[in-house]
Order: structure tokens, then C-alpha cells, then sequence
């Protein structure tokens, strides 16, 4: 069901993640419950420091999935990128929940070949052997442009873009295995469950209350996963939208029980920017080290 993505757009991502560590990432839907199936949804897709208030950087749209009802993959249409929001819209044509987003995964780190830093991941750029791009242990291979220079004297990192590509005789290898994923749902008539079903890997959300099911006072539940088992004790962010218009953010902590369940009591209605994080030790590619895993969704908060 799930589309491959590059990893070089997962890579940019985090980068743009960590650009700035107050710069959150979301998806903002025009609506998320629609009666029929001959309705269009409009999404927005940034980061910035307030959610849902684009003043930094557009999300990247080759990297948005929509994963139908029935299982099946949809498309976006009429995508378009400013200077600090993309959007596109999406055609429900099917009864049921939709799923709309990003979930990417991958390695990110760095590693030594004769003293040199190389990267893996975090740009684009030619690939090792080509033009101005030496391949790691290769003749003449050094940081920089392609004279080996990063401006002033200051010799910058190289890049490669798998861990397939780091050389044997590397040293100093350091791999974090990375996923995430940021997404929206959007039922047509009655929900459905198919596209909350969990593959047992990374971090995952399985719903007690349906995303598009929730009232301002009445308490939602949620259980999260780590590789298909209850994820204890997790802490969960929630930060309303509208900050610009009031003066406290509103944001606030909950954490899961041991069933991996959290309950959250919703203070206000509206759009709500959802976040857990993980780190752990146990990631699936022997050459990585350690993982770090995350689940985002923007959820709607009707008023009762």
C-alpha cells in the first residue's frame, strides 16, 4: 500500500526540521469531515514556529502520499510551492477515512575515509564518481567543491547518499536510523479503519476515538506502537492552532499508560497539531547504531 519515497526528500525534510529546532512541522486541511464522495480537500504543507501560520518554509510535495479507504493509493493534484507554504488538493471520491501525508524513513550520519568527513543523506547533489563528486577513498577525493575547498580555507563535509555507499575501510561511522510521519485524515460520510491498520515497524498511532470523531470536552483516545507493541509511558504534544491570537501558546503534555493508550481532554475546539517522539537502540540496519522515530498529525476539535 505504501508508495516509495526518496530518501533525499526525507533527508531535506529533517534538515529543514532541525534548520531550526522551534520550526514545527504540519499539514493544514480546508476540512476533514465531508458528507458524499464529490468533494475536493485543500491542503497546506510548511514549517514555522506557530502551527498552521506559514512564515518559514514550504514542505516538500514530492514526498505527500494519500492512501484511499479501500486501501489503495490516491494522487494530489494542482500542487503548487511559495515562499512558505505548498499546497494541493485532493479528490475524495471514495466513502470512508483518508489518510493524507508524509511517512519516509532512512539514515542519516557521518563517517571517515583517511581522515575526511563524509556524510550520509542531508542533500542533494551528484552522486560519488561524478563531476566534481570523487567517490569516498577515491584519488584526489576531498571535502569541498570540486577543487576540495569549502570557501576561505574551511574544508566542508562530502555527501553520499545510502549507507550502500560508504566504503569498508571507513572509520569513525556514525548512523542514526530515522522515520517519521506527518499526516491528516479526511472521512467521506461514514469512517473507516483500513488506513489505521499497523505494520509493526517504527512508531505508529491506532485509534481508540476516530481522528474525525472528536468534541471539545469530550475525552479521545489513542493508542501508540513502537514495532506493533505498546509504547509506555510516551509523552504526547498537543498545541492548538491560533497562537497568533492569543498571547500563551496553549500547548500541553499527556502520556501513555502502559497499554500505550493516551487519553486527551480537548480545553478548546478547533485544528490541533499532535506530536510524539522517540529515540531507542534497536534499529533494523545493522550499520546504524541507534533510531529515532516520530508521529505527527494534525487533528480537528469540533466545538459541542
Amino acid at each position: 500500500m505504501r508508495m516509495t519515497r526518496t530518501f533525499l526528500a526525507f533527508a531535506a525534510t529533517i534538515a529543514l526540521a532541525t534548520a531550526a529546532q522551534a520550526h514545527r512541522q504540519w499539514l493544514l486541511p480546508s476540512a476533514t469531515i465531508l458528507s458524499g464522495t464529490d468533494s475536493w480537500v485543500t491542503v497546506d504543507i510548511a514549517a514555522s514556529n506557530d502551527v498552521f501560520f506559514a512564515d518559514h518554509a514550504p514542505g516538500r510535495l514530492e514526498s505527500v502520499e494519500v492512501w484511499k479507504p479501500d486501501g489503495t493509493q490516491g494522487e494530489i493534484q494542482n500542487g503548487a510551492t511559495g515562499r512558505y507554504r505548498s499546497v494541493f488538493d485532493v479528490k475524495i471520491d471514495q466513502p470512508g477515512t483518508w489518510k493524507i501525508g508524509t511517512s519516509q524513513s532512512g539514515i542519516m550520519g557521518s563517517f571517515k575515509v583517511d581522515g575526511v568527513e563524509w556524510r550520509v543523506g542531508g542533500r542533494r547533489g551528484p552522486p560519488p564518481g561524478a563531476a566534481g563528486q570523487r567517490a569516498p577513498g577515491a584519488a584526489g577525493a576531498a571535502p569541498g567543491g570540486p577543487a576540495g575547498v569549502g570557501g576561505e580555507g574551511r574544508q566542508a563535509p562530502r555527501f553520499v547518499n545510502s549507507v550502500d555507499e560508504i566504503p569498508a575501510n571507513a572509520t569513525d561511522v556514525q548512523l542514526t536510523e530515522m522515520s517519521g510521519q506527518n499526516v491528516v485524515f479526511v472521512t467521506a460520510d461514514a469512517p473507516t479503519e483500513t488506513v489505521f491498520q499497523p505494520t509493526g515497524k517504527g512508531l505508529e498511532m491506532v485509534p481508540v476515538t476516530h481522528p474525525d470523531e472528536l468534541v471539545q470536552g469530550e475525552a479521545a483516545r489513542f493508542r501508540f506502537l513502537v514495532d506493533g507493541q505498546p509504547a509506555a509511558d510516551l509523552p504526547i504534544t498537543i498545541v492548538p492552532g491560533g497562537k497568533r491570537y492569543r498571547e500563551a501558546e496553549g500547548a500541553f503534555e499527556v502520556r501513555t499508560g502502559a497499554d500505550g493508550v493516551v487519553t486527551i481532554d480537548w480545553p478548546v475546539a478547533g485544528m490541533m497539531w499532535l506530536n510524539a517522539a522517540l529515540s531507542d537502540d534497536k534499529p533494523s540496519n545493522p550499520r546504524a547504531t541507534s533510531r529515532r522515530m516520530s508521529y505527527t498529525a494534525t487533528l480537528e476539535v469540533m466545538a459541542p
